[in-house]
């Protein structure tokens, strides 16, 4: 198993300094996301400042066309000497439309035509075959030599589909290498929901789980002190009930029988009562979600949730977890998922 951390940094001169604390803790990789800052960029300095594997986790394919992302992508290929895979997600109509200023409309069918549109430009460019995709949403047709950039080192970067909904899920399984496990879900939602659409997708493709790469995000709530745990999890808290409040992550809520706090999250998000969301997430709920306890539990806990499932687990809390507390997590799970 492969450890990843965000990158969680404001400011790009930030970088050189951060991966090289990933490395001596103990990560073989770490992601950006879509969030205040643009996603790709930042993993140039990654990449540049340390051996690590670098990834999007994940960039918005809607707010971009496949041709920038196919561009960006394999730079990031090239540079990292085939470090890089390219994590993809959907996002939701309000930000497609009102916040990128793109088009919106059959997300899932939108999706797995942008993930054939980016293999078809990337056989154009690795294997020479000519470029010829024409599809509902996209056309790519034109690739004169003078803008084929040539084959990138380690070949095109694999493609993981980042979605939460049964849907978007089996697309991935459909037309992805891997799928990235966003980190509003839990046990229960990835064995009955997740999964089988998962596998349900793999076989539209003639493949199976172990052909697949399941990369899982998760939450880490764990402190060197009382003060730095109580932190995180008020933070953890926050994070939760912004998810809980999408009506595209339901589908997380209904199996835990909770289903009822995504249209409370939602009104209190409309009235601007931000603040007030947390409240809504006891104990129990925030266990189910995230990796909560002492560096060793938490350890304990990715094991017997991910062990025998996820190829990769990244740690997605929205603060960076302590670096001793991250060593001494990746030390204990890795001696418990080495090979015999």
């Amino acid at each position: 198993m492969k450890i990843d951390a965000g990158l969680l940094v404001t400011d790009m001169k930030q970088i050189p300094v951060r991966v090289r604390e990933l490395e001596e803790a103990g990560f073989d990789g770490c992601f950006t996301f879509e969030g205040p800052h643009e996603p790709f960029m930042p993993l140039a300095l990654a990449a540049e400042h340390s051996k690590l594997e670098i990834g999007t986790g994940v960039a918005i394919a809607f707010a971009r066309t496949p041709m920038t992302v196919a561009n960006l992508a394999h730079d990031l290929q090239q540079f990292s000497d085939g470090r890089f895979w390219l994590g993809l997600g959907s996002q939701i109509r309000p930000h497609i439309e009102s916040r990128f200023g793109m088009p919106w409309g059959k997300p899932v069918s939108r999706m797995k035509e942008f993930v054939r549109a980016l293999r078809s430009i990337f056989a154009s460019w690795n294997s020479n075959e000519k470029l010829d995709f024409r599809g509902e949403f996209y056309k790519h047709t034109l690739m004169p030599p003078f803008f084929n950039p040539g084959p990138a080192k380690g070949g095109p970067p694999p493609i993981i589909l980042g979605g939460v909904g049964p849907k978007m899920t089996e697309a991935a399984g459909e037309v992805a290498d891997g799928m990235l496990l966003h980190p509003f879900h839990t046990e229960r939602s990835l064995e009955e929901v997740m999964r089988p659409n998962l596998e349900r997708g793999l076989a539209n493709s003639g493949r199976e789980l172990s052909d697949f790469t399941l990369c899982a995000q998760v939450m880490v709530v764990t402190g060197d002190d009382e003060a730095g745990f109580e932190n995180a999890r008020a933070m953890a808290r926050n994070q939760i009930a912004f998810y809980a409040s999408t009506p595209a992550y339901r589908s997380v809520l209904e199996v835990e029988g909770r289903a009822e706090l995504q249209p409370q999250l939602r009104q209190l998000t409309k009235e601007g009562r931000w603040h007030e969301m947390a409240a809504l997430i006891d104990d129990e709920l925030l266990s189910r979600i995230a990796a909560v306890g002492t560096p060793g539990e938490v350890a304990e806990i990715l094991h017997a949730r991910y062990g025998s499932l996820a190829e990769r687990v990244a740690f997605s809390s929205p603060f960076p977890v302590p670096q001793g507390c991250s060593s001494e997590i990746i030390s204990r799970l890795k001696s418990r998922t080495k090979p015999e």
